[in-house]
C-alpha cells in the first residue's frame, strides 16, 4: 500500500514538473567573434563604447605603425564609441623611461593623446631617442603645457607610479611583447590587424 502511494505522488509530480516553463539559470553570455582570449581579469567595459587598451613601448617601431596605421582605421570606423588608452611597456633594452613618464605626466595634465603622437613623431621619424630638458622643454610647449609646471609634476613621482602600475598589470596577464592589445581589460586579442580587431570590436558593441 504504501509502495502503491509513493509511485502515484512521483507520478503526479512528474506531470506537474511537465506543465511548468523550463528556465536557464546561469545561460552563459554567447562568445565574441574574432580571434582573442578572455582573461581572469574584471571587465574595464564603460557603457557606450569599447576601451581600446594598447601595451606599447615609444622605441618599438611596431607600436609607432599601430599608432599610425592601424588605429586611424579604427577611429574612423568606431569614432567616440571607441578610446585608445596607451599602457607604457618597455621591450627595447638600454632605453631611458623618460618617454613614459613624459606621457603619463601629460595624462595627469588633459594632454596624453597630444604627447603620445608627439614622442612617437620625435623618436621614429625625428630619431631623436633621448629626452633630455632642453628637448622636453620643446615637446612640452609643442602640446600647450606649461614647461614649469609639467618638469614639476614629474619631480613629484606620480607619473612614474602610473608607469609602474601599467608594467605590473602587463606582467600579471604576460605582456611579453609590443604592441599588445586588450579590449575594455579583459579581451586579449590575438591579431591585432585592423579586420581582427574591427570584428571583436562590432561584437562588443553590438552587446549593448
Amino acid at each position: 500500500m504504501r509502495r502503491n502511494f509513493s509511485v502515484t505522488v512521483l507520478g503526479l509530480l512528474l506531470s506537474m514538473l511537465g506543465t511548468w516553463p523550463i528556465m536557464e539559470i546561469g545561460a552563459a553570455e554567447p562568445s565574441l567573434p574574432g580571434h582573442y582570449q578572455l582573461l581572469d581579469e574584471p571587465s574595464r567595459h564603460e557603457p557606450g563604447k569599447v576601451i581600446l587598451f594598447e601595451f606599447a613601448d615609444f622605441y618599438c617601431p611596431h607600436c609607432h605603425m599601430f599608432e599610425t596605421r592601424v588605429v586611424p582605421l579604427l577611429k574612423q570606423e568606431f569614432g567616440e564609441q571607441l578610446e585608445v588608452r596607451l599602457v607604457g611597456f618597455p621591450v627595447i633594452p638600454n632605453k631611458p623611461s623618460t618617454a613614459f613618464e613624459m606621457y603619463e605626466q601629460a595624462k595627469l595634465m588633459g594632454k596624453g593623446q597630444e604627447m603620445k603622437r608627439i614622442l612617437f613623431r620625435t623618436i621614429h621619424e625625428h630619431h631623436i631617442p633621448f629626452f633630455d630638458k632642453s628637448i622636453r622643454a620643446i615637446l612640452i610647449k609643442a602640446v600647450g603645457l606649461d614647461v614649469h609646471a609639467f618638469e614639476e609634476g614629474l619631480k613629484n613621482g606620480q607619473a612614474f607610479q602610473a608607469f609602474q602600475e601599467g608594467i605590473r598589470w602587463g606582467e600579471r596577464i604576460g605582456v611579453s611583447h609590443t604592441p599588445t592589445i586588450v579590449l575594455d581589460g579583459n579581451i586579449l586579442v590575438d591579431q591585432p590587424d585592423v579586420n581582427n580587431l574591427k570584428t571583436i570590436i562590432r561584437g562588443i558593441l553590438a552587446r549593448q
